[in-house]
Parts: structure tokens; sequence; C-alpha cells
């Protein structure tokens, strides 16, 4: 059976979660206690040199990190990635897109808000993660005013990728009445990903993951 190193509150994590549960694959969760520094051990290190979940650990023994590299290992055959070349490498691209601009800008801000720590790191990092959620959100807003997922009329690995941390914008400060095609996005990937995945929220002691 595969393993999941995870930290609950991870929405890293839970994109992995989502998928696992939407193509029915059994899997066990090992929590890894981040506080207590168990994800620097050595036994956990050699999991994932840099120290961070989810990581999938497969029934050999091999480890799989980075969340999105996860999805794609496990989406390999599925409708939640497009066997034409094109396709899969738009869903590439949007997976790059979410790591590059969605989760350090968006992901961050919100940890800042909800932990409290947005005043200790204001000024030019604050600025410039809101600019380039901004502009996320923005390059978002302008493919689904066409599409119904971010690639094409289905929904793959993509969407559940960028709907994570998307869909919790608004607890850092943007507002989806400025992106009304987001807005529709979100509510149509919450429909298919199902009550059964709720999104968790970051407690005063969590921390991006």
């Amino acid at each position: 059976m595969l393993t999941l190193h995870d930290y609950m509150p991870s929405l890293n994590g839970w994109k992995v979660r989502v998928l696992l549960g939407k193509l029915g694959i059994p899997y066990q969760t090992k929590p890894v206690a981040i506080f207590t520094g168990e994800n620097r051990t050595e036994q956990f290190l050699a999991k994932n040199p840099v120290g961070a979940i989810p990581v999938l650990e497969l029934e050999d023994g091999r480890t799989l990190a980075e969340s999105n590299a996860i999805l794609t290992y496990l989406a390999e055959g599925t409708p939640y990635l497009p066997k034409d070349p094109y396709l899969r490498a738009k869903v590439m691209q949007w997976l790059f897109f979410e790591q590059y601009y969605v989760e350090p800008a968006i992901g961050t801000l919100r940890f800042w808000t909800l932990t409290g720590r947005l005043e200790r790191n204001a000024g030019g990092m604050v600025d410039a993660r809101r600019e380039t959620g901004a502009r996320a959100l923005a390059a978002m807003e302008h493919v689904l005013k066409a599409s119904a997922f971010l690639v094409g009329e289905k929904l793959t690995i993509a969407d559940i990728a960028l709907f994570a941390y998307t869909h919790r914008a608004e607890d850092c400060g943007f507002s989806f009445k400025d992106y009304p095609a987001v807005a529709a996005w979100l509510e149509r990937v919450a429909t298919r990903i199902g009550p059964g995945h709720p999104v968790p929220l970051y407690g005063s002691e969590a921390q991006p993951a």
C-alpha cells in the first residue's frame, strides 16, 4: 500500500489526498510532526532531502516528493492527465505556474495573515507578493473566460493544484469579485472535488508546506 507522509494543514498535501480519493487509490497516512523537527531527522531526509512534505512512499520503498510531481505520477494513465502531448504540456505549464506564481504569493500571504505575521513582513516583501498574486489571478481570469477548466473542458490535475491556494485567496485580501471567471471556475472545481475533501485551515502554529 502507498504511504503518504503528510502534515494535515498543508494545502500541498491536500492536493495529493484529493487525487488519491478521486482515483480510489488506497493509502495510509503517516503524519509528520514538523514542529518537533521530525522532518529534519536523518530518516525523513532520506525520503526527501529538502525535509518538506508531502512525500509519497511506494510499496517498494521508493519515495517521491513535491506535490505536483506526485500528482503527475498518480494521474498517469487517467483522465486527469491528458495523453495528447500538447494538452499534457499545458497541464505541466499550469503546474509550474502554480509553484512559481501562486503558492509563493497567495500561499505565503495567507500564512502571514492567518498567523499574525503580516506586519512583521510589511513593506516590499508583502507588496511584491501581492503584486505577484494579482498577476496570477489576472492570468487565470484571462484563460477561464474562454474555458471551463484550465486545460480544455475537463478537470485535470492542473485544476486540483491551482484550486488549493487560489480558493483561499480572500483570506489574504484578494477579492473574487475582481475575478468573476476565476470565481465560477472555483465553484465548478469544488463541485467535482466533492464535499469529502475539505480544505484545512492553518492554525496559530502552522507553517506553509
